[in-house]
């Protein structure tokens, strides 16, 4: 089982990973918001693709879920951390890997 220290250690040894509050929350960052720890320790809301969303939903009902409202039809996802740490370090490289920064395609000038 997956503790919070675990989702800190695995965050912030992800490239370009910081930490920083956020409301009642631990929030992890690289060009985005992809990850927020719930201050109990016990659950985290992860940001997926509606995609990848939904196949964790599917895969681990039991751990996984949308956050309710809004937020949630957008991907984000609720996981409790009674997960192993195998998959948590996987469901948090697919949310860091979504909040990377954007590239351009070459030769494509900035708007401004």
């Amino acid at each position: 089982m997956a503790s919070g220290a675990d989702l800190r250690r695995l965050a912030l040894a992800m490239a370009g990973t910081e930490e920083a509050p956020h409301m009642d929350r631990a929030a992890f960052r690289v060009a985005r918001i992809y990850a927020t720890l719930a201050a109990d320790g016990l659950s985290a809301n992860l940001k997926f693709s509606p995609e990848d969303q939904a196949l964790k939903c599917m895969t681990h009902p039991e751990a996984f879920s949308p956050v309710p409202g809004g937020w949630g039809r957008m991907g984000h996802t609720t996981v409790l951390l009674a997960v192993t740490e195998e998959e948590l370090a996987a469901a948090l490289e697919t949310a860091w890997r979504g909040a990377l920064p954007r590239r351009r395609p070459p030769g494509r000038a900035r708007r401004r």
